[in-house]
């Protein structure tokens, strides 16, 4: 745990626990650990509803871990249906509710059970979907989001240590069958590797590779943050300046990823050309276009690519809209009004000719009754009516966040 640090005095710490060995082994460890420090550790249990015994083995969960001196809350998750893309949708709702949590306890750290298995898992199936070296470092020990700090202690442990020590505990635990589902790649994956353990020779293999891998990619994205800082502009209502010249392929991706509210960059192969002769083009959602007076000669424009924008949605208060921006906690917008982005209504402000056409048709804005009601970024109609639908630049993920924090580097 230290060199997932710094650490408040008397941490307190918040586990997911599902009930597996990984888990529940990972909340008795964080429970020693804390409480020699002062702290304290808060189980978080979800229900995901899709098994009819899943309600019954979060409660039997709670109370393993009351048993062992954790507090835990349980957390149900409603509206999830079998279909195309479940997991993913599964581990969406389940970060929210575990991220949600988090925020109304206060707590900064939140920690996952995954393990070197799990590593070795992650890496095989980027291997097999030919993924670039970024993917092959595998899972961060520590990643930050706009919530909490998500720690992954356990990244070079094997399971069979961890059941080691809940059988030295006199603990038990909850086996999930969907672990096994063939119908999983993953499980598919576990079963043709047949190291349970995580103790074979491949599992220890990639597992090094990952470590090896993701030194790299810190590397790299230290390096992408210096090119950043020295050679983009970036703009709170949702667009860049990038100065002219090569630039490196990871830094551009960053930028690209970040202008066009997407949780990853493109493709190495997508990016390599553009970045060594940036130049007007289209990708990943992003126009890169001649800057013309937003910037020095020979400079590009990047926004938001038109065809590609979200859907208007709800403007309710704390509402997302494009991976992009966020409407204020506080908001008060009209009733049934609706966030999307200006589009066609952009010529209605063409005499605002410090901004370039393509940054104000994706600039967000709010309708009501059909009728443009208000776009923050440009002050319009007025600042009182700005100030009560504030909307901030906040994308899905940073141009450049902390490095990325490879098991064993820390």
């Amino acid at each position: 745990m230290v060199p997932l640090g710094p650490f408040e005095p008397a941490p307190h710490l918040a586990v997911a626990v599902s009930g597996g060995a990984d888990s529940l082994a990972l909340a008795l460890l964080a429970r020693d650990w804390a409480g020699a420090a002062g702290g304290m550790v808060t189980g978080l249990v979800v229900d995901h509803g899709l098994r009819p015994a899943s309600a019954d083995e979060a409660r039997l969960t709670l109370r393993r871990l009351a048993g062992i001196g954790i507090a835990a809350r349980l957390l149900v998750l409603e509206g999830l249906a079998r279909g195309p893309g479940l997991a993913a949708r599964a581990r969406t709702a389940r970060y929210a509710a575990l991220e949600g949590a988090c925020r109304q306890a206060g707590i900064l750290h939140l920690l996952l059970g995954h393990h070197a298995a799990d590593q070795a898992e992650t890496v095989a199936m980027r291997l097999l979907a030919r993924s670039g070296p970024a993917g092959l470092a595998g899972m961060a020990a520590l990643a930050e989001t706009e919530a909490v700090r998500l720690l992954r202690p356990l990244l070079t442990v094997p399971p069979a240590r961890l059941r080691a020590t809940l059988r030295a505990a006199g603990l038990d635990w909850v086996e999930d069958p969907s672990n096994a589902d063939p119908a999983a790649a993953r499980a598919r994956l576990r079963l043709l590797r047949a190291d349970r353990g995580g103790t074979g020779p491949a599992t220890r293999a990639l597992v090094a590779a990952a470590r090896l891998r993701g030194a790299a990619r810190a590397g790299a994205e230290c390096t992408a943050a210096g090119e950043l800082a020295a050679r983009a502009r970036l703009h709170p209502e949702g667009f860049a300046v990038l100065t002219p010249g090569p630039i490196g392929a990871t830094a551009l991706g960053a930028l690209l990823r970040m202008l066009g509210g997407q949780a990853h960059a493109p493709s190495p192969r997508q990016l390599a050309v553009l970045a060594a002769n940036p130049r007007p083009a289209t990708l990943a959602g992003v126009y890169l276009l001649p800057a013309g007076r937003t910037g020095p000669p020979g400079a590009l424009l990047l926004v938001r690519e038109p065809a590609a924008l979200a859907a208007p949605v709800a403007a309710q208060p704390g509402a997302r809209w494009d991976g992009r921006f966020a409407l204020a906690a506080d908001a008060t917008p009209p009733a049934s009004a609706m966030l999307g982005a200006l589009g066609r209504d952009a010529a209605r402000f063409a005499d605002r000719r410090h901004w370039p056409a393509a940054v104000l048709r994706a600039l967000p804005a709010l309708w009501a009754n059909a009728n443009l009601f208000a776009v923050p970024q440009i002050g319009y109609p007025d600042a009182t009516t700005c100030r009560r639908v504030a909307l901030a630049f906040r994308p899905a993920a940073p141009a450049c966040g902390a490095p990325f924090a490879a098991a064993g580097q820390l």
